[in-house]
This record gives C-alpha cells, structure tokens and sequence, in this order.
C-alpha cells in the first residue's frame, strides 16, 4: 500500500495541470479509489483532493509571482475564471494572487509527499478476519460532524438523547453478530474530511426475518469479509488509537483493503463511568 500511494503522488505530480483520474489510477495499480482516499487520508492528515488543491497552488504561486497572466494561470490549472482561481489561492495561501504578486508572498508551500513504511513490531494488533451474511443494523440513526479525536459531542448527545429503557430493548432485539450494542458510522465521506457529515446509528445487529419495530432507523449491509480489531484501555483513546494503527500498521502490511461500507464499533465490556472499555472496531474488508 506504501508503494500504491507514493506512485499516486508521483502521478498528481506529474499531472496537476490535469484533471487526475483517481479512480481509473488506483484500478492500474490492482486497488480502488475508496481504499486509496481512506488510507491518504489516515496517513496523511488531509484528504487527497485537499493534498491535490495544495500543491496546484503551490506550483501556481511560482507563476503568479513570475507576472504570468491571471487568466492563463487560472486556466492553465483547471479553473474557468481569475475569480474561481483566486479563492482556491487564497483557501490555500491566506491572500490573493494580486497580494502575492505585488508583495511576493506571504506564502504557504505544500512540499510533495512522500509515505514511509517504519516497521516497530512493538504494539501486537488482536485481529480476526469474519465473514458475515447480509446485514441488518437497526437503531437510532442521526446526521453527525466526523470529529477525528476526542470525544464526539454530537454524537454524546444523540446517545445521550435515547432513554435507558431503549437501550435495553435494542439489547434484547439484537441477536446476530456483531453482538452487543454498536456504534455505527455510515456515509462517510471517502476522504475522511473532518467536519463532513456521516450516518450514526446507536442500534444492534439482527437476523434475517427479526421484525424490526416501525420507529427504528435500519441499515442493509451486503454480505462480505470484516476485519475485527479487538481494543481495551482508555475510551475513546485506545480505540481511536487503534483505529489509526489500522492505516499505519495493519493494511500496509496485510493482504486487505477497505471496501465501501459502514464501520462498526461493539462496546463488549466498560466501565460505568465509561473512562475505559473493551471494544471491537470492525470494518469491511476485501482481498486486495
């Protein structure tokens, strides 16, 4: 996978003039565009469309303080007009491209990436590979922000909304794998650009032919393979830590990669303040 995403960043390199066919790239190197923006997005920090934004700007500011034309860089870069080209310069740089031109900056320079594998073989991942039939999640659904770390207020405060007498009937109606109680995170943007919106569900797992009551949210879920990382210690910082060693530790060096798909996480075991707790984050996986 390390390899896969450095010949990615060659590729916008050598194209940033260009509209950059990520789909059809990740296909040539045998894996898919979903795959390739989750893992950018983990090891990088940022989106790959907004790794892509950057360094256009970054070279285009080059032309912009050299006195070429606004109109002909703008075009030269993909935008259709000296407008649409200086708010994407400005979302980058802090000023316009007229600011730069006749002060010479100030301005912000996305250098070219470049992934490194460092293999520390210190932290042992408890993993499992499942393979699940059809599913049926059923719960509490709302529309929440993606906040990377921390505790999610949002979703706090859906959880927090559902009344005790809930949570113990969605115990009782769950009856299929993963058991338990679930935190659900669907929709999720590609990229995993923080503050874009997702589908949270508070809800459990149910099989085929459970009758689900009229006032639950239901998410279908096709059958397939899930990679199932098991997490105890600090909530929710093991898990978010785990999370991020999945990207940095576990793909790269595993013959898997992520399909589009809802992620999962069963609170097996907590304490009752909630401070610490034994989870399994589950995520659907393909060969790769």
């Amino acid at each position: 996978m390390i390899a896969i995403l450095n010949r990615i960043v060659e590729d916008v390199e050598d194209h940033l003039a260009d509209d950059i066919d990520i789909a059809g790239l990740a296909a040539r190197l045998g894996t898919t565009e979903y795959h390739v923006r989750r893992m950018f997005s983990s090891l990088a920090g940022m989106p790959l469309s907004e790794y892509i934004r950057r360094r256009r700007m970054s070279v285009a500011a080059a032309d912009v303080v050299g006195g070429d034309d606004l109109l002909g860089i703008a075009v030269r870069y993909g935008y259709s007009s000296t407008e649409a080209f200086g708010r994407a310069f400005r979302a980058v740089h802090g000023v316009g491209p007229g600011d730069v031109r006749r002060d010479g900056g100030p301005l912000r320079t996305q250098p070219q990436l470049r992934f490194r594998l460092t293999v520390e073989g210190n932290t042992p991942m408890d993993t499992r590979i499942a393979d699940l039939p059809d599913l049926r999640l059923v719960g509490h659904a709302a529309r929440v922000p993606l906040i990377h770390e921390g505790v999610n207020p949002h979703i706090q405060a859906h959880i927090a909304s559902i009344p005790a007498e809930e949570h113990l009937r969605l115990k009782t109606l769950g009856n299929a794998e993963p058991a338990g109680l679930l935190q659900v995170s669907a929709d999720v943007d590609p990229d995993y650009t923080e503050g874009s919106h997702l589908t949270y569900l508070h809800g459990v797992a149910v099989s085929e032919g459970t009758t689900v009551p009229d006032d639950l949210d239901v998410i279908e879920v096709p059958a397939g393979s899930w990679a199932v990382f098991r997490t105890s210690g600090p909530y929710p910082a093991a898990l978010q830590s785990t999370w991020a060693a999945t990207a940095a530790d576990w793909f790269p060096s595993n013959p898997w990669r992520l399909r589009p798909g809802p992620s999962i996480v069963a609170i097996l075991e907590r304490a009752d303040d909630f401070s610490t707790a034994t989870t399994e984050l589950w995520l659907p996986v393909e060969r790769g």
